[in-house]
């Protein structure tokens, strides 16, 4: 069962989003704190416009957020989508403490 303020579709969105190589590894970047795009570029030794990709389907599920300042964009950690996560695994754990097997057969 879905934490109830994270709906399933919500869910969907951030697990996909979630479920990318590069991706995890611009969050892992991003724990650090606020970097710029041209800082992550030359740090994952990657093409502006790939991570760029990356960075918008991580915005798009609301996991980063970003501001401009001149011309570069930068990326941090969004805290509210973290804490959701947090919500959604500590409710799986939960069930998961508490499931009671069953012998009920289909």
């Amino acid at each position: 069962m879905v934490a109830s303020a994270l709906s399933a579709k919500k869910a969907v969105v951030l697990f996909h989003a979630l479920s990318d190589e590069t991706r995890l590894a611009l969050l892992e970047r991003l724990r650090d704190g606020e970097q710029c795009v041209c800082e992550l570029t030359d740090s994952m030794k990657a093409a502006q416009s790939r991570l760029s990709f990356h960075l918008k389907v991580l915005k798009d599920a609301g996991l980063v957020e970003d501001r401009r300042e001149g011309r570069w964009m930068y990326y941090r950690l969004s805290a509210q989508a973290i804490e959701e996560l947090e919500e959604l695994v500590g409710s799986l754990k939960k069930a998961a403490r508490s499931a009671v097997s069953s012998k009920r057969c289909c």
